[in-house]
């Protein structure tokens, strides 16, 4: 038995931010597994539409962005599973395998005083206390204890990173409407 995957067509909200993609098929009824991009995919388990977009490789078995009224997520043993509407069966869930899934950041839960998701520092000057500027957050990596911001900067004419531990003893101020962090760093460190 075979399913036509039918997706609703939609446009990609200006907030959206990809936070993950599906792997594949999950049981017979359609459901079908999460690999989200976060530790703490909340946003997936909060957020009732997603929006989809083709795999960036690999077979592609829709185009456009399409979007998702989700049923119900939950964690399953090492990973996340979803159901959504007009996905009833295994053939329509491996139809999405690969796709990249979006939310509205409007979707995101608030962070906590001093906390900060990772696509909001991304772009954000840096400078240290004495006001020199040490480059522009690039990326954030998680080092298990600790997160790290990669900085990507220039010297002499060619691209450098230089990277700073995201932590209170060299993070002296996040201001995300100003877009700059603040660090007890020097350029030469």
């Amino acid at each position: 038995m075979t399913s036509e995957l039918k997706l609703e067509p939609a446009e990609l909200p200006a907030d959206a931010i990809e936070v993950g993609r599906i792997a594949d098929a999950w049981g017979v009824k359609g459901w079908f597994k999460v690999l989200p991009y976060s530790s703490d995919p909340e946003a997936l388990f909060k957020a009732r539409r997603w929006f989809l977009q083709p795999s960036e490789r690999g077979a592609r078995t829709f185009s456009g962005t399409a979007q998702l009224s989700i049923r119900q997520v939950k964690d399953h043993s090492d990973s996340v599973v979803a159901w959504a509407e007009g996905i009833d069966d295994r053939n329509a869930a491996e139809a999405l395998r690969g796709a990249r899934i979006f939310i509205e950041r409007s979707s995101f839960p608030a962070a906590q005083a001093d906390e900060y998701y990772w696509v909001d520092l991304i772009g954000l000057a840096v400078v240290n206390r004495e006001g020199v500027a040490l480059g522009e957050v690039r990326d954030l990596l998680s080092t298990g204890p600790q997160t790290v911001l990669v900085i990507a900067y220039e010297q002499d004419g060619k691209p450098q990173e230089r990277m700073v531990p995201f932590v209170s003893a060299y993070v002296d101020k996040v201001d995300l409407p100003g877009r700059c962090i603040t660090v007890d760093w020097q350029p030469d460190y």
